[in-house]
């Protein structure tokens, strides 16, 4: 069967890693916007009529949006299964607080507008907001924690993932910096769809709102790459690599080493691109936020959360997720994937299904377009 197949195995497991990194982007850049107007919530609106403009933004949107973080998790569950295996062993707190995050959201979406009472609804927008700030700040300390290391390991004779860390571990100073970056970054990308899609003083205030954020994304994400490269330490594999070998991860040799992780922006000139987009990008977002071109800053802005995400991922290549107490059971793309067959397989399902979703969300933003105002809901039955 597998001489069927028109890629080779090192081929897929590359491909795969692609795919990963743009199914992040793609929940980043679209789920994005709703932890960061959700975070936005009481900064923008101060009337409840401005609030309800501001919640049916994203109201129509949200669970179509969210299908990119599920299309991510079921990626990583197929084609990584070992890394799925040791994330959700290392992360388990921290996914749990994630998903809490998660289910009350959409609870505050459906019950915040059931009832008139101004404590009632206080309250669910203030779980709304909670809900966007978490999510995106634990989302952020996760990507920081690749960087710095995850306390996890191997047994050698079955594979079965081992951690050693505690939750508190996780919250370290650069994970705590790479958190606080992506609640800024999400926060600035949520302000521009604000300002796109409302008007008047809501959109005045995200237009601000996202000034600050964007400057504060570029500030922040500089000041992670200096760190990074002024003697964080990084791993690099020094064994010999066979990237058509099956996937065990306890079968090569890992040096700790500073500065490690800026080997690949040696090595791939082109790869400083994504750095570029994260710093210029935010600082063009903060100027075009100031001349009003809607459609342009959402773009930039996009290119700019994209930038981070594919930052981290070329820096840690081909690792996936560095082991800080046992370098060398930190997996890499090469030892962490499922079989050969697998990975084809799951990408004949990816080639046929992410049109699909793609073409459905297009559609869908197609129908909800058009900004939305305070005369647009009232009366609607449907509206948040």
């Amino acid at each position: 069967m597998e001489t069927l197949i028109p890629f080779d195995y090192a081929t897929l497991r590359v491909v795969w890693w692609g795919l990963l990194g743009l199914l992040l982007i793609a929940f980043a850049v679209m789920d994005g916007f709703d932890l960061g107007i959700a975070a936005l919530l009481p900064v923008v609106a101060r009337t409840d009529a401005e609030r309800r403009v501001v919640i049916n933004v994203v109201g129509p949107v949200w669970e179509g949006n969210q299908v990119w973080l599920i299309t991510a998790g079921a990626g990583v569950f197929a084609a990584w299964p070992l890394l799925y295996a040791a994330s959700f062993s290392g992360f388990y707190l921290a996914m749990m607080l994630v998903l809490i995050a998660l289910i009350v959201r959409p609870v505050g979406f459906k019950y915040r507008s059931k009832m008139e009472g101004t404590r009632w609804r206080n309250t669910w927008d203030l779980v709304l907001c909670a809900s966007g700030v978490v999510a995106a700040l634990v989302f952020g300390v996760a990507m920081g924690n690749l960087i710095v290391g995850v306390p996890f390991g191997f047994d050698s004779n079955t594979l079965r993932p081992e951690y050693h860390g505690h939750f508190y571990q996780l919250f370290s100073p650069f994970a705590l910096l790479a958190g606080v970056l992506s609640v800024v970054m999400l926060i600035m990308h949520g302000a521009v769809v604000l300002a796109w899609r409302t008007e008047g003083a809501v959109a005045a205030r995200a237009r601000q709102a996202g000034r600050i954020a964007a400057v504060l994304t570029a500030a922040l994400f500089a000041a992670g790459g200096f760190w990074v490269a002024s003697g964080l330490d990084g791993h690099v594999v020094v064994s010999a690599t066979n990237t058509l070998a099956a996937s065990d991860p306890a079968l090569k040799e890992v040096s700790v080493q500073a500065g490690a992780w800026m080997a690949n922006f040696e090595k791939w000139p082109l790869a400083w691109i994504a750095p570029a987009l994260g710093v210029g990008g935010a600082l063009i977002v903060a100027l075009l936020l100031s001349v009003r071109v809607n459609w342009l800053t959402f773009i930039v802005s996009a290119l700019a959360v994209a930038g981070v995400i594919l930052t981290v991922g070329l820096a840690l290549f081909p690792f996936l997720m560095p082991s800080s107490t046992a370098p060398r059971f930190g997996l890499t793309i090469w030892d962490a994937s499922s079989s050969h067959l697998t990975l084809w397989i799951m990408l004949l399902a990816v080639a046929f299904f992410l049109p699909i979703i793609t073409i459905y969300t297009a559609w869908v933003y197609r129908v909800m377009r058009g900004k939305v105002t305070t005369e647009s809901i009232s009366g609607t039955p449907n509206s948040y």
